[in-house]
């Protein structure tokens, strides 16, 4: 009854239009920083990964099977072994790491000329240095490793 009506006040300016865009703005710019643009990283490093996959290297699906791909099939699809003579054919995109590369075959002929790298022995109790002989004595003691009758 005795209550008079209130009145908006006219806006101060033009100016305002650009005021009230502004937080949206930096919102879409922190958005773009901090979601889409790693996003879009670890979607372009996955791609480059798929597309690198051969035969012969280590792979985990995105369902969690661990298998070596045995045959590329085409552009978009692996078979996958999975276990000795179990095979199964996946989709290429959901090949989530691959866990041992193979070289390729031309990689480790050129320029090596026939030389090899020097055997290295398999432990130093091979050598017959001191920690060689130590571990020889655990080795020993433990009841581990090589007899020596």
């Amino acid at each position: 009854m005795f209550v008079s009506p209130a009145y908006a006040q006219a806006a101060g300016g033009g100016d305002s239009g650009l005021y009230s865009l502004l937080p949206l703005v930096l919102i879409f710019v922190v958005f773009y920083f901090l979601l889409i643009r790693p996003q879009q990283k670890k979607m372009k490093a996955h791609r480059t990964l798929v597309e690198g996959v051969r035969r012969g290297d280590r792979v985990v699906t995105a369902g969690g099977v661990i298998g070596t791909v045995s045959k590329v099939v085409s552009d978009s699809e692996l078979q996958v072994e999975i276990a000795e003579g179990v095979r199964v054919r996946v989709v290429r995109s959901t090949i989530q790491d691959i866990l041992a590369k193979t070289e390729p075959a031309d990689k480790g002929k050129s320029g090596d000329k026939g030389e090899t790298a020097p055997a290295t022995p398999a432990n130093d109790a091979d050598t017959g240095g001191p920690i060689g002989k130590i571990g020889a004595g655990l080795a020993k003691i433990l009841g581990v490793g090589k007899s020596t009758k």
